[in-house]
């Protein structure tokens, strides 16, 4: 019964997560919204709202603010990790689309074996190097369409696709030791909210003309839908660890971007050539194979 939770869990989670790409892509395209706008509204609620359920559930929220080792790794996990993740992939949204955006998120292990390979000063495993050149493989197709002669996406598209993997990487592999001292759920919603914060000061949300389209009640009502789905799928995806493996919850996760294809069709009728298809499957397979190898090794 806990492992058909667990399942239930990830499924539900990945799903919504997949969602969300689709309702940023919506947003940005048919109102003012800009990235920086949206991203400051989205994170601070949330983090807001998440900080207040452990209030309720009867957390200390400030004890990590006590120690300085464990606030300045929180402000960097919150600037850089959540933000930095966060902002790339909504960038990475408007310049493309929101499936291309969270397929390119599935780079993040090619370069977390990267930074692991460096520090040990060794070369990765054999199983590694041709889940990467696998990955590699399935990327090219998918921006190409196996046409050497254009990418089908633009340079900033790319140079924000590739900043999704990288800032990915870095929020999967710093907050491990401050995640391990303190509950995830308080070091997240910290994050969210420091990231929110950070990009609100620095774009002077105050001065923006853009809480004028908050009149627009289906404004409200699809941003509300945002950040509850948003913040649903974390506390889900988290949750789902607890009752199945790591690698079940890799290949499971694999649900998302595919969510995010099939509304993305629905929604704005986005189409992907037969050989982009083929990089997707080819990219969701080797990702699931350097985890399960991964696992065993």
């Amino acid at each position: 019964m806990e492992r058909l939770k667990g399942l239930i869990f990830i499924i539900s989670g990945a799903m919504l997560w997949g969602a969300t790409g689709p309702l940023m892509e919506w947003l940005l395209n048919h109102t003012p919204l800009t990235v920086s706008f949206m991203l400051t509204i989205r994170l601070s609620i949330a983090g807001i709202v998440l900080l207040i359920y452990l209030v309720l559930t009867g957390k200390n929220i400030f004890g990590i603010w006590q120690q300085k080792i464990w606030s300045k790794q929180l402000i960097i996990f919150g600037v850089a990790g959540m933000l930095g993740v966060q902002y790339a992939f909504v960038a990475a949204i408007n310049e493309s689309n929101a499936v291309l955006a969270t397929l390119l998120q599935f780079l993040a292990p090619i370069f977390v074996v990267a930074y692991v390979s460096l520090s040990l000063k060794k070369w990765p495993p054999k199983y590694q190097v041709l889940g990467i050149i696998g990955t590699l493989a399935g990327l090219f197709l998918l921006l190409t369409n196996a046409s050497f002669d254009a990418l089908l996406v633009s340079n900033k598209a790319l140079i924000w696709g590739v900043a999704v993997g990288l800032t990915f990487a870095f929020y999967t592999l710093y907050p491990a030791r401050l995640m391990k001292e303190w509950s995830v759920l308080l070091v997240v919603g910290w994050g969210m909210l420091i990231g929110g914060l950070t990009l609100g000061i620095i774009s002077r949300i105050w001065q923006s003309n853009q809480w004028l389209v908050f009149m627009d009640l289906k404004v409200v009502g699809l941003m509300l839908a945002l950040i509850v789905f948003g913040t649903i799928a974390f506390i889900l995806f988290l949750s789902s660890m607890k009752y199945i493996s790591a690698v079940e919850t890799s290949i499971l996760s694999s649900i998302e971007p595919l969510t995010a294809m099939v509304i993305s069709v629905i929604m704005f009728g986005t189409s992907l050539g037969f050989w982009q298809l083929i990089g997707v499957f080819v990219m969701l397979v080797c990702v699931t194979w350097l985890s399960i190898a991964g696992e065993k090794a």
